[in-house]
Formats: structure tokens, sequence, C-alpha cells
């Protein structure tokens, strides 16, 4: 009998070749597969007049900054849950309905993705502010963000169902954990920008979007 990692392999590499299949222009480079540890998934940064994202991988050492394009993040199935009975969370779907939460407390057996803008200087932007931009999600269903707390009230950052885009607005130099919540299991594809507006000259200026590559097991 196959081990768990060799499973989990063979699971992530033919979900690899579907989602370089679905996603166009094809990539040229290798895919880094990562379904552990901590990832900053949106990792804003403002270098050269320009915004970019990429993916701050702290799973490995040392951390390493990844471009989206080559980069598979696997929820796998001991994220799998159901929905609460709990009005709050319909926005999951009906209670006990199955659904697929990466939490914003660290589980050391799962991903652990965040929301970074740690490399933006104060005072570059208005109010220090920068807006994460859900622009678009393609998948085989819902895809939301939320946090909870300390009594477990949800609040909804980003849902795919409710009308995209959705905008997370971070001041600069923090860093964010949410709920990453994936309604079926399957591939998903998340399109993402950032913008913010340059206080020295009121410019807007905003990222070129990137597609963040999810794999779900069942």
């Amino acid at each position: 009998m196959r081990s768990r990692t060799a499973g989990l392999v063979a699971v992530t590499a033919a979900l690899t070749a579907g989602v370089l299949a679905f996603s166009a222009p094809a990539q040229a480079n290798a895919v880094t597969v990562i379904s552990q540890g901590h990832v900053d998934a949106v990792d804003v940064a403002y270098e050269d007049g320009e915004l970019g994202i990429t993916i701050h991988d702290e799973s490995v050492e040392p951390d390493v900054e990844r471009d989206p394009a080559d980069v598979l993040l696997v929820t796998k199935r001991q994220a799998k849950t159901t929905v609460p009975d709990d009005p709050a969370y319909a926005f999951l779907g009906a209670p006990g309905a199955p659904v697929w939460v990466l939490p914003e407390t660290q589980d050391p057996t799962l991903l652990w993705p965040g929301l970074s803008t740690e490399e933006i200087e104060p005072g570059v932007f208005t109010a220090d502010s920068i807006r994460i931009r859900f622009k678009q999600v393609l998948g085989p269903d819902g895809l939301s963000l939320f946090t909870t707390d300390p009594v477990g009230a949800p609040t909804v950052l980003a849902d795919s169902e409710d009308g995209l885009p959705d905008v997370v607005t971070l001041p600069a130099g923090v860093h964010l954990h949410a709920n990453w919540a994936f309604e079926k299991a399957g591939i998903y594809l998340v399109k993402i920008d950032a913008t913010a507006t340059l206080a020295a000259s009121g410019e807007t200026v905003t990222s070129a979007p990137v597609w963040i590559k999810f794999a779900v097991l069942s």
C-alpha cells in the first residue's frame, strides 16, 4: 500500500497537469506544489515605482519569493469539515454541507495562507492603505475568505458567490490570516491585483493581476 505522501504526490501531480491545461498561457517553468506550512499567498510589495504580488513561501528554509504562475497551493483532505448550523455561516452553503477550510489559526498539518503588506514602508501610500482585490474565481463552487471573532462569529472578507470584485484593505507593514473556505473539491483559479494611491502625488498605482492556483483534494 502506498504511503500518504506518495498518494498526495500522485494526486497533486494529476491536478497540476489539469491546472496547466486549464490556465493560459501554458507555463514554461516547473510548478512548485505546497501543501503544508506557512505561505503568504498574496504578498504585496512596492519596488521601482510598481506594485507587485508574489507568493512568499515560508514552508521552506530559507524562505523564498515565488511567482504565482509557478505555484500550486494544495488544500488537503484533512481540511474537509461541514458548514455550521448557524445562519451566520449561510454564505458557505446549507448546514451540514461539506466545506474545505484552511483555518486562520495555524494547523501544522495544513497549508496556512496569509495576506501580507509587510514589505511596504509606512508613508508611501495615502492613509498607508493598500487594497487587495479579488477580481475573479474560476472553480467548481464558491470560495470565501472570512475571519472569526473570539466567540466564533464570522466576518466575510471576500465571497465569490455574491459578486466580485471584493476588496480586502490592509495598512502598510502588516500580515493577515483568514479562513479560506472552498465549497467543493477541485481546482480553483483566483485572480487578484493590488491598488493604492501614492501619498506624494495622488497617483493611483495598480499591480499586474496574478492568478493564485489551489487544488482542493476530495
